[in-house]
């Protein structure tokens, strides 16, 4: 919980470098916040009669909420692997995008310092 806080609260930092754990561990915490909402959605009956899909007023507004934070995160990500966060646009490629990504994400970031900062490891231990 302590990773998920720490990216919520560096809400609109887009520069510096984040490691694989902060990344990860982000994720492995919006999964399920997104499922509940959805979830949610369904048992109170928000969800919209005009989409196929199971998401409603709650889905929407915590996928807005976390759409910005999440973006911040993966360019910090990817600034830790050496590349540019203009980078995170190739995540908008139907299907080829997200998977590029997700290897981006796993690749183990540069150990020294770089552009966009010092070693995240470096700065914790």
């Amino acid at each position: 919980m302590y990773w998920y806080k720490r990216v919520i609260l560096y809400y609109f930092q887009f520069t510096g470098r984040s490691r694989r754990k902060e990344f990860w561990m982000f994720t492995l915490f919006n999964i399920p916040f997104l499922l509940t909402a959805i979830l949610l959605d369904n048992l109170l009956g928000t969800t919209s009669p005009n989409l196929e899909l199971p998401i409603g007023f709650l889905t929407i507004s915590y996928y807005c909420f976390i759409f910005i934070p999440s973006m911040s995160v993966s360019i910090r990500r990817l600034h830790d692997i050496g590349k540019s966060g203009w980078y995170y646009i190739i995540s908008f490629i139907p299907f080829v995008g997200g998977i590029l990504m997700i290897v981006a994400m796993c690749i183990e970031g540069q150990p020294h310092t770089n552009q966009w900062g010092t070693n995240p490891k470096e700065e914790e231990d």
